[in-house]
């Protein structure tokens, strides 16, 4: 398989999907600012306000049952000061994903609602991972549960009659994912999400470990994001959350293997808890919303 073909086959899709105008310039624009250091509240205030529709989205994630805050928000300004600015970069990121995966599906035999709730529970597992067993901040975690998968989406709206092909042919309990995308459209949803949230000025991290979600990875560290998103993969897909029904996730990969035996305790407890912690966040992943409005 040619990796210089796959990535450009990815750019050519991803192109293809920006002329599209799915993702609104203003949340663009904002996502890259939260990468910015240099950025002031004041600015991303002034911005955001150019939508006001944004505006009261935003603010009801910010005052959602998730973050559990004890006084109500009622400004961009308040809400980045009591979340932070990586949790506002999410919350930007779940808004525009939210509106994505609301639209209509294009293929008969795929299923957004299977891969908005297969990344939904990978955000809140990989974050649960990063926080719980690594004491590390979950946001970047919990941002490459959310957009690992992106990459289909892009292929389904870009490619209609390629995507419905692969869907119809491919088979989750014996193919290959990867593989048989590659086989299909000359390229893999890995390859195109890390190149198209890498346009986001997202950090580099968070595409690389999204472009080998998918890879063997015997030397990776289990605390990295790469690790940890394979990780969160596993442990969902032996609890049925799949992007795929009847797919089956393999760890391949000995270091993460041998990790997980080593605190298998505390895995189970992780396993134990994601029910409450998935309940504990339905407001802040719910399309209604976006599906009346």
């Amino acid at each position: 398989m040619d990796p210089i073909n796959r990535t450009n086959t990815a750019r050519t899709i991803i192109k293809k999907f920006n002329k599209m105008k799915t993702i609104p310039s203003v949340a663009n624009t904002l996502i890259k600012m939260t990468q910015d250091d240099k950025s002031t509240l004041e600015e991303f205030e002034k911005v955001i306000k150019m939508d006001p529709v944004m505006v009261l989205r935003l603010l009801k994630l910010v005052n959602s049952s998730y973050f559990s805050l004890q006084t109500k928000i009622k400004n961009i300004s308040e809400a980045v000061a009591y979340i932070g600015m990586d949790n506002l970069r999410n919350l930007l990121v779940l808004d525009v994903l939210k509106n994505i995966f609301s639209k209509k599906t294009i293929s008969e035999n795929f299923s957004r609602s299977y891969l908005w709730l297969h990344s939904s529970v990978a955000s809140v597992c990989s974050q649960m991972v990063a926080e719980r067993i690594f004491t590390q901040k979950g946001e970047d975690a919990f941002l490459c549960g959310l957009l690992h998968d992106i990459g289909i989406i892009v292929e389904e709206q870009s490619t209609p009659k390629m995507f419905s092909d692969f869907c119809s042919n491919f088979n989750p309990a014996k193919d290959v994912l990867t593989d048989y995308e590659y086989l299909v459209m000359g390229t893999d949803h890995p390859t195109i999400g890390s190149l198209f949230i890498e346009e986001w000025g997202l950090n580099m991290d968070i595409c690389k470990a999204i472009k080998v979600h998918h890879k063997p990875l015997n030397k990776v560290e289990p605390n990295s994001l790469e690790g940890i998103l394979q990780i969160s993969e596993y442990l969902i897909s032996r609890l049925q959350y799949n992007a795929f029904p009847e797919m089956n996730v393999i760890l391949n990969s000995n270091s993460l293997l041998v990790h997980m035996k080593n605190n298998l305790t505390e895995y189970k407890a992780i396993v134990d808890d994601l029910p409450y912690e998935i309940q504990k966040a339905k407001e802040l992943y719910t399309l209604e919303e976006y599906q009346n409005g």
